[in-house]
């Protein structure tokens, strides 16, 4: 068995806060998480399970609590696409205990293109467990539905976590990406942890630490799939961010929705096992979701990756 540990949370040693500072006290007990991998990476077969601190495999999507603290709205984030790397890696949501696999389209492992000059994902991508995008909950700001996903995150903090890592994060702002007809919400976030997590605390901050940054993010977003010969995505609000405060009631908002999901009053064809959900429809023994993994296949060495999108650039304004 390969086994990977995520970083743990831990207490801000800080006695004073400062405005939208790490809490100097999280209000749930320390967390840690391992993850397992089964089948060869860069293949159809690649699944990442993950198991809490007793050993007992859970689910991310569900068994992960969105909220690390209540109170100061810090939440969990599950990275699934480590910053400068191509795999469209994302949580299962429809495949029981909801292990992280490559995206398929096709048949075809996907990758994102390189639209010069970004390479890869140019922030550490993810997503805040046990949220929910209803694809029947028309919103009442973009007038479209759901992607059927939880809300997706982009890191900006300095480190590279590894795959798989769960990391606490804070939320800055957040863009309404509208893709093929349906809202899917981009969280601008920054690890607690990280060295200018002090200082960051809102998009006006990104912008003056880091200037460009969200300028950018917002023409990855618009632009990816154009590579795949596809149009460019667009937003709402004009492709106006949204503050902090707007980001922290989505995040609320798609929490009730998954809320909704888990105990089986929301049509939906996810995958709702847990093992530690009160009042879930779907609740699995620690026996049946070891079973889960057991049944997957072993681990083995990666194989290569032939897909040349992940290492050729792509140039925008390239003609055919």
């Amino acid at each position: 068995m390969v086994e990977r540990w995520s970083r743990k949370s831990s207490r801000s040693k800080r006695s004073r806060r400062k405005r939208g500072a790490v809490p100097a006290v999280l209000k749930r007990p320390k967390m840690s998480y391992s993850t397992v991998f089964r089948g060869a990476e860069n293949t159809l077969e690649f699944r990442i399970f993950y198991k809490n601190a007793d050993g007992q495999i859970i689910s991310p999507f569900h068994d992960i609590p969105a909220y690390a603290d209540t109170e100061n709205k810090i939440y969990n984030m599950v990275v699934e696409v480590p910053r400068w790397t191509n795999a469209k890696m994302e949580i299962a949501t429809a495949e029981k205990m909801n292990p992280i696999k490559q995206d398929v389209k096709k048949g075809n492992l996907r990758y994102v293109a390189n639209v010069y000059p970004q390479r890869g994902y140019p922030w550490n991508y993810g997503c805040i467990p046990q949220t929910w995008e209803n694809p029947k909950h028309v919103d009442k700001n973009t007038n479209e539905g759901g992607d059927n996903d939880p809300v997706d995150v982009c890191e900006i903090g300095s480190r590279v976590p590894a795959r798989g890592e769960v990391i606490q994060v804070k939320a800055l702002g957040i863009l309404a990406m509208i893709d093929e007809g349906e809202t899917d919400w981009k969280v601008i976030c920054i690890d607690v942890k990280d060295e200018l997590a002090d200082k960051i605390n809102n998009l006006e901050d990104v912008e003056n630490l880091k200037p460009g940054y969200l300028a950018d993010t917002r023409k990855w977003f618009r632009t990816y799939k154009v590579p795949d010969g596809k149009p460019e995505n667009n937003f709402a609000f004009d492709g106006e961010y949204k503050d902090k405060a707007f980001a922290d009631q989505i995040i609320a908002e798609t929490y009730q929705q998954w809320q909704t999901l888990v105990r089986g009053e929301a049509e939906s064809k996810l995958a709702i096992e847990n093992v530690s959900v009160e009042g879930s429809k779907a609740k699995l023994s620690a026996a049946d979701a070891q079973a889960v993994v057991d049944a997957a296949p072993a681990v083995a060495a990666a194989a290569a990756v032939t897909d040349m999108k992940a290492s050729r650039w792509f140039y925008l304004e390239a003609k055919n």
